[in-house]
């Protein structure tokens, strides 16, 4: 286990062994077992290229050997940024086989997050495509080595474009007898979506991380003849695990890259590949379905859509059937853990106005009324969430002093209970059925269209520019991405412009779908209690 973890309590994690719920195995190990299994079956297409189970196998054995010759051991976070191509399957088996962690960053972040992660983290690595949606990453890599000086190697996926850079291709070497991790280490550090600051680390072990691939299998089993498409960026939790790229891998069924989730790229690679399944967050539904109507494409072959990341509006869950002639499912769940979806033989009413339920038998979860009592059959309250995949803690960092570590202590004391249970902070209603509906957030988060962004972040650095002196960042609700955000700041001086500030955040590098929609100047805030913005005050009267 990493220093700064939270260990699972050993009569918890003896339990969960002897009950089958951890299965005492690795991904590494994983990934050799099915290509002892299923050989030259199909595992990975993106574009032309189709990579068999033996060949993934064999291409983690000589990339873990590369890696190693570098230096890269039992341990060493890397920082993991690579768009949906098959150079990331390679490098995350790779990792694992040597025992190392990857940080699971997005294809979206820039140095505000990833400087932070790699900083954070101490990382060794850091591995990148050289480009990928018109952005050079190299360029990126040169800011992240500025705050992050334990950094030892940047790794580029295609031109290395000096900077002491190494290119991906050369660290494929002959394989090398390396020991690789126990399932109880930490397999990946996966991200929050906090409401606060940059996202936290989530320490997800072999054990954990495994029992949450295989509890959504049961509710989206694939096979043989199923082809999963990664549309979103799929190192997001929702599309790795749930049951996402990894169950198809474990079910020995394909996975089928889109560099890009618009309709003109993956319509063709539905009717072409006969994809089966995939995950869509709810604009990206909307869009596709407005698509489709045009689209002559032959979308036959898929037989579930996934519908996560953000609630899918009931209107919206009733279209996609006749849409598509596919089955919806809803699946609500966090990175830190409880995964819940509808079953896809559940009555129409439920799928369309239900979020579903837990996945595992094990899962344990409580309704919490603001009192601190737990809320009546069908009465909101938050979301509490304990099991055999759900954390016990954010990760404080390699070591006591790490910066911000006594904060997240703070904060691990905070959201997670000295019984197990993780706070989420989702508002929800149980219905007699045992279905959950989501109806909001305690916490002061903002849900745009799938990606979550913590005001706070975005404050920070609006409150950056000289000319403001103050700002409020809050969400709005839109009828394609479920919220917007909307910047509200009180000028220093003379007033600044919103495009001059639009800019001003751009340039201090922070992803783009947390730069505000919207930025509006006011005199004042109206505030609520001591002092405290009333967010909503301000969000109704502009509306």
């Amino acid at each position: 286990m990493l220093p700064g973890c939270t260990p699972w309590p050993g009569d918890v994690a003896r339990r969960y062994r002897a009950e089958g719920w951890w299965a005492g195995e690795t991904f590494g190990g994983l990934l050799r077992d099915r290509a002892r299994a299923y050989g030259d079956r199909v595992a990975i297409v993106d574009g032309e290229r189709r990579i068999t189970y033996r060949e993934l196998d064999e291409r983690a054995d000589r990339l873990a050997a590369g890696l190693a010759r570098i230096g890269i051991g039992a341990r060493d976070r890397v920082v993991l940024q690579l768009p949906n191509m098959a150079e990331l399957f390679d490098v995350f088996f790779a990792i694992q086989r040597i025992g190392a962690v990857p940080i699971m960053a997005l294809p979206a972040h820039r140095i505000a997050e990833i400087g932070h992660f790699a900083a954070f983290s101490q990382a060794a690595a850091y591995v990148i495509a050289d480009r990928h949606g018109g952005f050079d990453y190299r360029k990126l890599a040169r800011d992240v080595r500025e705050q992050a000086p334990a950094l030892r190697h940047v790794i580029v996926a295609g031109d290395p474009g000096g900077d002491q850079n190494l290119a991906l291709d050369d660290l494929y070497d002959e394989p090398a007898d390396l020991p690789g991790p126990e399932p109880s280490d930490v397999a990946v550090l996966q991200l929050s979506g906090g409401s606060t600051g940059v996202p936290k680390l989530i320490p997800r072990t072999h054990d954990d991380y495994l029992c949450a691939v295989r509890s959504c299998l049961r509710e989206l089993p694939m096979g043989a003849d199923d082809a999963y498409l990664g549309a979103l960026p799929i190192t997001h939790n929702f599309p790795w695990v749930s049951p996402g790229a990894l169950g198809a891998l474990d079910s020995g069924a394909r996975v089928v890259l889109a560099r890009y989730p618009s309709p003109d790229v993956v319509f063709p690679l539905i009717a072409a590949e006969r994809v089966t399944a995939t995950s869509v967050v709810p604009p990206l539904a909307l869009a596709w379905l407005q698509a489709a109507e045009r689209s002559t494409a032959d979308l036959s072959s898929l037989r579930v859509l996934q519908i996560g990341g953000a609630k899918c509006g009931t209107e919206l869950a009733r279209r996609i059937t006749p849409g598509f002639g596919c089955t919806l499912q809803q699946v609500f769940g966090m990175a830190e853990g409880l995964i819940n979806m509808t079953h896809l033989d559940d009555p129409e009413e439920v799928i369309a106005g239900t979020q579903g339920r837990p996945c595992g038998p094990r899962d344990e979860f409580r309704v919490v009324a603001p009192d601190g009592t737990e809320a009546g059959a069908d009465q909101e309250g938050e979301l509490y969430a304990r099991g055999p995949y759900t954390v016990r803690g954010y990760w404080t960092g390699p070591g006591p002093d790490s910066p911000g570590a006594a904060e997240i202590a703070a904060h691990n004391a905070r959201t997670f209970t000295a019984d197990g249970f993780y706070r989420t902070g989702d508002l929800v209603r149980v219905r007699p059925d045992g279905n959950l509906v989501v109806t909001g957030r305690v916490k002061d988060q903002i849900n745009r269209g799938g990606e979550k962004i913590a005001p706070e972040e975005v404050e920070n650095h609006l409150l950056a520019h000289p000319g403001v002196f103050d700002a409020a960042v809050t969400g709005v609700p839109d009828a394609y991405l479920g919220e917007r955000t909307w910047a509200y700041v009180i000028p220093r001086g003379e007033p600044v412009a919103p495009a001059e500030l639009t800019r001003f955040v751009r340039e201090r590098g922070l992803a783009a779908y947390k730069i505000p929609d919207r930025i509006e100047l006011v005199e004042e805030f109206p505030t609520i209690g001591v002092g405290k913005i009333a967010k909503r005050r301000l969000r109704d009267d502009d509306a």
